[in-house]
């Protein structure tokens, strides 16, 4: 039996979800805290716990907080990203996934994958999606080959530039009803 539990997250989780995203801003990524881009980490419950057809997914190991997963019904903006992209996957009709973040003594164990199958059926349960979209920063280890065995590529935004982002764009399988949970 895994020592695991994959949740959606209540308020009581906010404070653990919040340093798991922290920290991989800082460790990870290496550019901490980015106002522009993290807006929804100050207000987690506005964004994921009170907003319709968003939520937030936590891996609790015990009552700790060990891994997170965001679902959102926006698609990507423009910018940064092109023009053409935020056409393809529109607010409303897109579910994007944020934040799919594990702390480090707890990865190799699937949390990540869990994690996202178990945005997908919540998007299977609102019914109103027309895809699942995400990007992430290829110069994270393991993140390329992570959602390469999920998804798609849909687009290579990657210049070389070891200074910059180097995103890759991504859409997931939208879920069967064989996928929903009974």
């Amino acid at each position: 039996m895994t020592p695991y539990v994959i949740q959606r997250a209540a308020p009581r989780h906010l404070d653990g979800a919040r340093q798991i995203m922290l920290d991989t801003f800082y460790r990870d990524f290496g550019y901490g805290y980015q106002p522009q881009w993290h807006g929804d980490v100050v207000d987690l419950e506005g964004t994921y716990l009170l907003a319709c057809r968003h939520t937030l997914l936590v891996a609790l190991h015990g009552e700790e907080v060990v891994g997170t997963t965001a679902v959102r019904a926006h698609g990507p903006k423009s910018p940064p990203h092109p023009d053409w992209l935020a056409r393809l996957y529109p607010d409303g009709t897109t579910a994007q996934l944020f934040r799919v973040y594990v702390a480090p003594a707890h990865r190799r164990h699937g949390l990540a994958r869990d994690m996202v199958r178990e945005a997908c059926r919540f998007v299977a349960e609102c019914g109103d999606y027309r895809s699942i979209y995400l990007h992430t920063d290829t110069r994270v280890p393991g993140a390329e080959a992570f959602w390469r065995s999920l998804a798609e590529p849909v687009f290579d935004d990657r210049d070389g530039d070891p200074d910059h982002l180097q995103t890759l764009h991504f859409e997931l399988p939208m879920p069967t009803a064989c996928d929903k949970p009974h």
